[in-house]
């Protein structure tokens, strides 16, 4: 009964710095106990309950009401001002005008919007009756519309890969378009979308559902590769675009390339995959769970419906500082920060000290309030359910077959399928389960006589089957973490094993670049001349 009546006394404390100690007593403590309850407060739940300033003021008082004289304790406090900076934005946040909210608008600028009124089923059942896509163009359309250029974007990219006459900003991939450049808009007419399930113009959980007016927030379908794929083409519709020149992608965005030429292979010529994978590995879909996972544990993330109130920036600046992790290499890191402090006269903090952790805090701080949460969780898991072997495939052409007997010519349910909404962790923990070739998602090993080679996953090699006629560019990057260079050489010889002679596939060892993922958006010589000759 006491450690309730303790806890309840710290939390309010928590709340109400000037809680006197009248009060402490009156409202949660026995009376003759009041001091004695007060340090028994301060030593067992001082990190479990109280901010420390806000325990410390407790007890002060405490000791002046009393004429109790403490000891000194043996070290002072340490102080956190990356802590007292989150709480800062937190109430510099809610003191934003009611009118606005504090939500932030993520649009970057200028871009044009397709507007879809035909519903899209997507493949884990949800459906969306009507849609938007962000999306933005540089060069000019041809007569016969055969040079177009459909670009895919990474994870957190908007729709603007480089700067335009109504929006003059730089682009994500500013050096890589334009007049003589390796997507050459004097040849091709380049378009770039913002996805859906995106914050930059295009439909996503941050969007009004039209069925009663509210943000869709967590109430957004589950989304995969192919639905954003299907969405794009939509697009490609409207602009009377039968069939692309070209599909490129990087990232997320390689996936996304390769999808658009295994569901569309009629309406694809060729394909450029940079840097991404043909399905997710266990390292990278590990690495989104924990971003994922610590943003959902901001309690400002409010299960998702945390609009007009304060989004979850903490959890959202973390989320970007493990992705950062691996996004460079350990490599450049060494050459780039090496174990400096970033003042070596201060005494060691828990707080950002060293310069990899000041640049690690900055590059979250600076992304937190720049894409939605709800996004970041939605597009990240769509690309951990990402796998264009044959076995999935098939799996989903039947899942989609009987989920459109559901759907009226509205868009919408015959009946609710509630199975998404009834998902519950497994009733036991996991187990260790034993290491068989068979449940690796790593090219297998194939000894034939004297010779050993890696033959690529034959699920692979079917899934990637109706690519086998179109000229393939793969480029991978020795220094990469997220995508390790033997997926990007599994995609090539999983399409070659299906008969295509017309793959390319070049990877970037670590003494052309330590850049690690990142390369595809810093490399203009060694990725962009290569996709610049492939494409002519």
């Amino acid at each position: 009964m006491m450690n309730l009546l303790q806890a309840g006394a710290a939390r309010s404390a928590s709340r109400n710095l000037r809680l006197t100690v009248d009060e402490f007593r009156g409202k949660y403590l026995f009376p003759q106990n009041a001091y004695a309850s007060a340090r028994l407060i301060s030593r067992k739940s001082i990190h479990t309950y109280l901010p420390y300033r806000a325990a410390h003021q407790v007890l002060a008082e405490a000791d002046s009401q009393t004429g109790v004289q403490q000891p000194d304790p043996s070290n002072p406090a340490l102080s956190f001002p990356c802590l007292d900076a989150q709480d800062a934005k937190s109430a510099f946040l809610s003191a934003r005008s009611l009118t606005s909210g504090p939500e932030p608008s993520y649009t970057t600028g200028h871009h044009e919007s397709f507007h879809c009124r035909q519903p899209l089923l997507l493949d884990w059942g949800g459906t969306l009756p009507a849609f938007v896509i962000a999306y933005e163009s540089w060069g000019e359309l041809n007569a016969d519309k055969s040079n177009a250029i459909l670009l895919h974007t990474g994870l957190s990219a908007s729709s603007h890969a480089h700067s335009t006459k109504a929006n003059s900003k730089n682009g994500w991939w500013e050096k890589f378009i334009g007049p003589g450049a390796p997507l050459d808009t004097d040849k091709y007419f380049v378009i770039c979308t913002n996805v859906i399930g995106g914050c930059y113009g295009s439909t996503g959980p941050s969007s009004i559902d039209p069925s009663d007016g509210n943000r869709y927030a967590t109430r957004f379908p589950i989304l995969t590769m192919e639905d954003m794929v299907r969405a794009q083409f939509r697009l490609l519709d409207s602009l009377g675009i039968a069939k692309l020149y070209a599909s490129v992608g990087s990232s997320m965005g390689g996936m996304q390339s390769l999808a658009a030429g295994v569901l569309f292979p009629k309406r694809v010529g060729r394909i450029v995959s940079i840097s991404g994978c043909a399905r997710s590995h266990p390292y990278s879909i590990a690495m989104r769970h924990a971003q994922r996972q610590v943003l959902m544990m901001d309690p400002k993330w409010a299960r998702g419906f945390y609009y007009d109130s304060v989004p979850p920036h903490s959890g959202m600046k973390l989320a970007r500082e493990i992705a950062t992790v691996t996004y460079r290499s350990g490599p450049e890191w060494e050459k780039r920060f090496g174990r400096k402090r970033a003042d070596p006269s201060k005494q060691p903090a828990l707080c950002p000290d060293f310069l990899i952790e000041t640049y690690l805090d900055h590059a979250g701080e600076k992304f937190c309030l720049e894409y939605d949460a709800n996004s970041w969780l939605y597009v990240s898991k769509a690309m951990d359910l990402f796998d264009l072997g044959h076995t999935h495939q098939i799996e989903t052409k039947k899942r989609r077959a009987t989920n459109e007997k559901e759907i009226t010519e509205d868009g919408l349910k015959l009946r609710p399928n509630d199975a998404h909404c009834g998902l519950t962790l497994p009733t036991k923990p996991y187990e260790e389960q034993p290491l068989s070739s068979a449940s690796t998602s790593e090219p297998i090993t194939d000894t034939t006589g004297d010779s050993t080679t890696i033959a690529p996953p034959a699920d692979l090699v079917a899934g990637l089957s109706p690519l086998r006629n179109h000229p393939v560019l793969v480029m991978g990057v020795a220094s990469d973490i997220l995508f390790p260079a033997w997926q990007q050489r599994e995609i090539a010889e999983s399409i070659s094993a299906g008969g295509n002679n017309q793959v390319e596939h070049v990877e970037l060892g670590e003494d052309v670049s330590l850049f690690g993922h990142d390369t595809f958006l810093l490399d203009l010589e060694n990725i962009g001349r290569r996709v610049g000759k492939f494409l002519a």
